[in-house]
């Protein structure tokens, strides 16, 4: 065993611990050849829809050490999202993910901060943070590195905490001791969330097809109409979907964050549809100036809403 690799990882993960990662797990820089598989299969289905950048940068996706040259090692960090509150009944239904503040405004500067945490006590590192927003296959390193395994309704699942949590990566050429990869699926013969979803969009254990997921429908479909199916939808969804999470019995195990910035917006929690639809764009960008909901504009919001019964 290299002792060296063992210190550098314990203290990698205290570190996390302190930054407010709920959990932090390593694996061994290598290529997924098995994830590449699927994600070909999953590319070749189109189940993606006109989310054109999951085909590009293929091998970027599958191989970190096209992403950081001379990678050795991949830290996956988990942050937890979980509120404590409840949307009004009257409300059209957010994600909760995007109750607070954007995430990846959260979670890039710790990123940065564990890297130069590790520069400044371990030496001279290459790294590079992820969180979203790059061709990292962030839940098939967070199995690798042993923080969970990956459910029937494609989230990443965690037997203390359910699946209420955020996903980020560090890519960096410093050799770190392994934890064991997550070998066990514990979801069994439940088939809770595919029975639970509103569109069908779960079309196999692990298999989504996006373009019925209304995640995708109200998150990253551009299109001004909502298309042929899902104009009329009586979910109350306007932007994004929590159903497959909610109905998960792991998550009884989730627990309510510990970051401030992700407290809901009030608007978010009390705002009826109609109160929505008053709102003009103008007060739109400024209470919604740091949530996530800023992604899809106001015209896909209004779009979204004319979409739910």
């Amino acid at each position: 065993m290299n002792l060296l690799a063992e210190k550098h990882a314990r203290l990698i993960k205290e570190e996390a611990a302190r930054l407010g990662f709920m959990a932090c797990g390593i694996a061994k820089a290598e290529r997924l050849d098995d994830d590449a598989r699927r994600l070909e299969s999953w590319l070749n289905k189109g189940f993606h829809g006109e989310m054109g950048y999951m085909e590009r940068n293929f091998e970027l996706r599958v191989d970190p050490t096209k992403l950081v040259p001379g990678a050795r090692s991949v830290i996956t960090m988990m942050m937890n999202y979980y509120p404590t509150q409840q949307q009004n009944s009257s409300a059209p239904f957010i994600s909760k993910y995007a109750w607070g503040e954007d995430y990846h405004d959260i979670i890039r500067p710790k990123l940065n901060e564990l890297l130069a945490f590790i520069r400044a006590n371990i030496g001279a590192v290459e790294g590079r943070g992820f969180v979203d927003s790059a061709p990292v296959l962030e839940r098939a390193w967070a199995v690798k590195s042993g923080l969970g395994w990956v459910g029937k309704n494609g989230n990443l699942l965690n037997k203390q905490t359910g699946s209420f949590f955020f996903l980020c990566t560090l890519i960096t050429d410093l050799e770190l001791q392994a934890d064991p990869a997550f070998s066990t699926d514990h979801c069994g013969t439940c088939t809770r969330c595919i029975d639970a979803c509103p569109t069908g969009a779960i079309e196999g254990p692990a298999i989504i097809n996006a373009t019925k997921c209304i995640s995708y429908l109200t998150i990253e479909l551009k299109d001004s109409l909502m298309p042929s199916g899902f104009e009329h939808r009586d979910d109350n969804w306007m932007f994004g979907c929590d159903v497959c999470q909610d109905v998960c019995p792991w998550n009884r195990f989730s627990h309510s964050n510990s970051e401030p910035a992700f407290e809901p917006i009030p608007e978010i929690l009390h705002l009826s549809k109609s109160a929505w639809e008053q709102l003009s764009e103008e007060e739109f960008r400024r209470i919604f100036k740091k949530s996530p909901i800023k992604r899809s504009k106001w015209t896909g919001v209004l779009r979204n809403l004319k979409a739910i019964d």
